[in-house]
């Protein structure tokens, strides 16, 4: 199950008329001794998210005019505008921007209480949010899953597969509980678990001279000749600090939206590529004519590693999942690769 935000639930799909938030009058004064509900916090993170009144609605599983009248409400209650709007676009104001910062961070902590209470009697009982990169996705759930299910049968697991940067916003938001990414990335203030290396291979057509090589100096890639994920993709750096980046005037970068069409593309002949031993363990090659040749020094690697908040309620939970990932997943992901690399190597 992919997650969107903590407030989604459903889709409206009918249409409802707007309400116009504007500047509010300047004779209206704040509320005295008033507080914000999180339903009102909650609206005005989804309309800042989207700059959207409808998929902020469609998000929260309210009309627009309920979403409307709640930040409305906010802004009187608060005595300042948050949000300007007209018929082109919706933005939120100074005041609006420092409000929402707050409103993120009141949220998360309401969703860490939650999950302290339901957490307390038993581990990975009730449900976890799990964020992942789609490089690590589809190659490790099919492993990690069925442990998690058949050890903590109580649990209920909701992924959500996006790139790295989106997801520790999320994370920090409160709206997931960890998130599996690669290293080197930069992190900040969260907690960071790193599982296990996953080293990274030369792939090419046969008839490339280095694919006739058992191990490949990776110095001898030339930058210009790498086909890349796009930008975004933590799996693009990783493989630009390997070989380096293309020179000035070598021309525009071959770049794939996904593994899958970056293995196409080298297939076809626009390149080669470098991809890690779990996608290769988990047969991404099968049904291709690439071959895969180790390195034979200086081999370039990413870190695979569990990121939460240092102070987040599931804080024994994900312990507990690094756990499970080191002891199960990493060794099936690794299993074969050390023996198919002694084969090309002797």
């Amino acid at each position: 199950m992919l997650r969107s935000v903590p407030c989604a639930r459903a889709s409206i799909q009918r249409d409802f008329s707007v309400t116009v938030i504007g500047p509010l009058d300047q004779g209206i004064a704040p509320r005295v001794n008033a507080l914000p509900s999180l339903r009102q916090l909650r609206y005005l993170v989804a309309v800042a998210d989207r700059l959207n009144f409808r998929a902020a609605a469609e998000a929260c599983f309210v009309t627009q005019s309920t979403l409307s009248a709640g930040i409305k409400d906010l802004e009187g209650l608060l005595g300042v505008a948050l949000l300007e709007r007209d018929k082109r676009r919706v933005r939120l104001t100074p005041a609006g921007e420092a409000v929402v910062a707050k409103a993120r961070a009141l949220v998360a902590q309401a969703q860490d209480l939650v999950a302290t209470a339901r957490g307390a009697a038993e581990p990975f009982a009730g449900p976890f949010w799990l964020g992942i990169i789609p490089t690590i996705a589809p190659f490790l759930l099919p492993v990690l899953a069925p442990k998690l299910r058949g050890r903590y049968p109580r649990l209920k697991l909701y992924l959500r597969e996006d790139l790295t940067e989106r997801l520790l916003d999320r994370l920090r938001a409160g709206e997931l509980d960890a998130a599996l990414i690669a290293l080197p990335y930069a992190t900040g203030e969260l907690a960071v678990r790193e599982l296990f290396r996953d080293e990274f291979w030369f792939v090419a057509r046969e008839d490339d001279p280095l694919a006739r090589e058992k191990a490949v100096a990776v110095e001898r890639l030339a930058p210009r000749d790498i086909v890349l994920l796009e930008e975004g993709h933590c799996l693009r750096d990783h493989a630009i600090v390997a070989c380096g980046a293309r020179g000035p005037g070598e021309g525009p970068a071959v770049e794939a939206t996904s593994l899958a069409t970056l293995v196409q593309m080298v297939e076809g002949g626009l390149g080669v590529t470098l991809l890690p031993e779990m996608t290769l363990k988990a047969g991404l090659l099968n049904g291709t004519a690439l071959v895969a040749r180790p390195f034979a020094s200086r081999v370039p690697a990413r870190s695979i590693a569990l990121v939460s908040r240092p102070a987040g309620a599931r804080r024994r939970d994900v312990g507990l999942l690094g756990e499970l990932i080191v002891e199960y997943a990493a060794p099936k992901l690794k299993a074969g690769i050390a023996s198919i690399r002694r084969r090309k190597v002797a």
